[in-house]
């Protein structure tokens, strides 16, 4: 673990494990052009999030690429979520096109450049798979995010996720219980990882939707100097102040028009004002009859 540019830059114990695996089978300078591919494909990541001003505070490495630890991450639009997580497969892009060149002037050997080539395409492809924290998980819920709410993006990008690396560990499993060839440890160990990511994120996704509204504030000051269209919300008084929020959309803000008793609109709440009491609130499914109409 070393600390450079006021970044934590770690090993994640997966890519120890991997490299031990593969110190073992003999493959040290496969291995150390591996880890450096990681590297820069990473660094594409970092040099993105710090064009957008994003507070970085660890990148943790892993054998399919890395992890960025965002400080209000929840803040962070859907568009500068997509340009960085793209940032790191574009690395592998460059870097796979120039051995491909280099081969093809004789200035590095074929094999060598084949290979160069291979691991770039590997590592490009594999992190576009729809898994979170993949990018192309990361791409997936971006995407999501412009066609459904916040709340429901963060269940169903578990829900895919979870699928795919499920599909991916018995990919790696079931032919060798069948008998067809043996297990790919690796892949295995992989998809059990991205499996078990994505089941803790769907256990935290309550307190994940809390943390994104505690960051709505950003989305408050352009709508208050008329930068940017609110996005109305309907809400008769009984439903609750939970299930009014999590029909917030990501990059939208929200005016909730609240139906009184003989179903017409008789009150306009912005969304801040939901969040503060969803916050203060012991009892999050209070209706808002109770709370705005009285």
């Amino acid at each position: 673990m070393i600390k450079w540019k006021g970044i934590v830059w770690s090993v994640h114990p997966l890519f120890v494990f991997i490299m031990g695996a593969s110190f073992l089978t003999g493959y040290l300078i496969e291995l150390a052009t591996l880890f450096l591919i990681v590297l820069v494909h990473e660094i594409g990541h970092v040099v993105a999030a710090r064009s957008f001003g994003w507070q970085l505070r660890e990148v943790k490495l892993l054998p399919f690429g890395g992890v960025l630890e965002v400080d209000n991450h929840s803040g962070v639009s859907a568009k500068e979520d997509a340009i960085v997580a793209v940032a790191g497969p574009l690395q592998n892009a460059w870097m796979g096109l120039a051995a491909w060149g280099l081969g093809q002037l004789g200035w590095w050997e074929s094999d060598w450049a084949g290979f160069i080539v291979k691991a770039n395409l590997a590592i490009g492809l594999f992190n576009m798979l729809p898994i979170y924290p993949l990018d192309g998980g990361k791409l997936l819920q971006a995407g999501l995010s412009k066609l459904l709410n916040y709340y429901t993006t963060m269940v169903w990008s578990a829900r895919i996720s979870l699928t795919c690396s499920a599909l991916m560990l018995l990919y790696a499993v079931v032919p060798a219980l069948a008998g067809i060839r043996g297990i790919q440890l690796n892949l295995a160990v992989v998809g059990l990882f991205l499996w078990f990511t994505n089941w803790t994120y769907s256990r935290n996704i309550p307190f994940l939707f809390y943390r994104f509204l505690m960051h709505r504030e950003r989305l408050a000051e352009p709508k208050l100097a008329g930068e940017t269209a609110a996005l109305p919300i309907v809400a008769g008084g009984r439903q609750t102040l939970m299930q009014v929020a999590k029909q917030f959309w990501r990059d939208r803000y929200h005016y909730v028009y609240l139906k009184g008793r003989g179903g017409a609109v008789e009150k306009v709440v912005p969304e801040q004002q939901i969040i503060e009491r969803l916050l203060t609130e012991r009892n999050p499914n209070r209706p808002l009859l109770e709370l705005f109409l009285p």
